[in-house]
């Protein structure tokens, strides 16, 4: 199939496109390189720099390259930022997107695979999180992934598109053979962040509340390889073979880490010392957050091929100790 992929050049998206090829589908990509790199791309893979929400542009590649499916993973997502600047997430992330449905609409292409989040659901009423808990987001980066699953309900109903909204916990890890990874400017995920500490690029990581009701008193977060994560995105194309499909998954291992366990993971794996710092609470951080992912194993036969936090933490490590300047871009 031949499968456009909106922000492929980013950390998740890159990681989609070489599984798309491996899967035997043929990827093209579009991103405006804001937080893309080109180097996470061969040269081999058509590329088009510019924006999702350019529909002059977007339909030129849609119909120049033939287009059957959409994927996107083009949203900004700093969860800081948004409350911050919501003027900014709001127009890429919710009408940037509505522009690029509405140009997909025009062109005829009706299957779309939308990167969503578990920050859709707010705090949890209850763990682990299934897909039918209450989703009441806590800041707009949530609210706006929401409420571009809304829009693509609407259009569902209205015009026959088939898509399936795939709702991530903690994205982590890199490719096994080292070639592509996270390089995030700012940096703002863990793994990443506890690997710079411990090899000298920041002075320390800190630990935000080390009295939550958990088994160390440090948050539990439910982190999921990126390679896994875009393999359920491809098992999904099957499933849209018909008009108004609409298919909401959960993707996590299910089994959190703690703080200190990642810290420790980190620790063993790279056989350095991390520098820690204890620090309080940030406002906002459930004690903890995992996924019941049962309907993604269950519906789409999706595997977790990657499930300890030191095979997580060992892919990062095989990036970031031959990367040590990510893409260099």
């Amino acid at each position: 199939m031949k499968v456009l992929v909106v922000g492929g050049a980013g950390y998740i998206g890159s990681h989609c496109v070489r599984q798309l090829i491996a899967a035997g589908h043929e990827p093209v990509v579009l991103d405006n390189l804001v937080y893309g790199h080109r180097g996470a791309l061969t040269p081999e893979v058509p590329f088009y720099e510019g924006d999702l929400g350019d529909k002059t542009f977007v339909r030129s590649v849609l119909d120049g390259e033939s287009i059957e499916l959409v994927m996107h993973f083009a949203a900004y997502c700093y969860v800081g930022e948004s409350v911050t600047a919501p003027f900014k997430y709001y127009e890429n992330n919710v009408v940037a997107t509505l522009r690029l449905l509405e140009t997909m609409h025009e062109a005829g292409v009706s299957k779309f695979v939308f990167s969503s989040t578990c920050a859709t659901y707010g705090v949890p009423e209850s763990l682990p999180m299934t897909e039918d808990l209450p989703q009441a987001p806590i800041n707009p980066y949530g609210q706006t992934k929401l409420d571009v699953e809304n829009i693509l309900k609407a259009l569902s109903h209205a015009h026959g598109l088939s898509f399936a909204a795939f709702r991530y916990f903690n994205a982590a890890g890199a490719s096994v053979d080292g070639v592509i990874g996270e390089d995030h400017k700012p940096e703002t995920h863990l793994i990443p962040l506890i690997v710079d500490a411990a090899v000298g690029k920041r002075a320390n990581i800190k630990i935000f509340g080390t009295d939550y009701d958990t088994p160390d008193g440090t948050c539990l977060r439910d982190y999921v390889h990126v390679d896994d994560l875009s393999r359920a995105h491809i098992a999904v194309f099957d499933k849209l073979d018909k008009p108004g499909q609409s298919f909401f998954y959960n993707l996590g291992t299910g089994t959190p880490n703690s703080v200190r366990e990642v810290i420790s993971a980190v620790e063993r794996i790279t056989g350095k010392t991390v520098p820690v710092i204890e620090d309080e609470r940030r406002p906002g951080d459930p004690p903890a957050l995992f996924a019941d992912s049962t309907k993604a194993k269950t519906e789409l036969g999706w595997t977790v091929e990657f499930d300890t936090i030191d095979k997580i933490v060992e892919s990062a490590w095989r990036w970031h100790s031959s990367h040590p300047n990510g893409y260099g871009d």
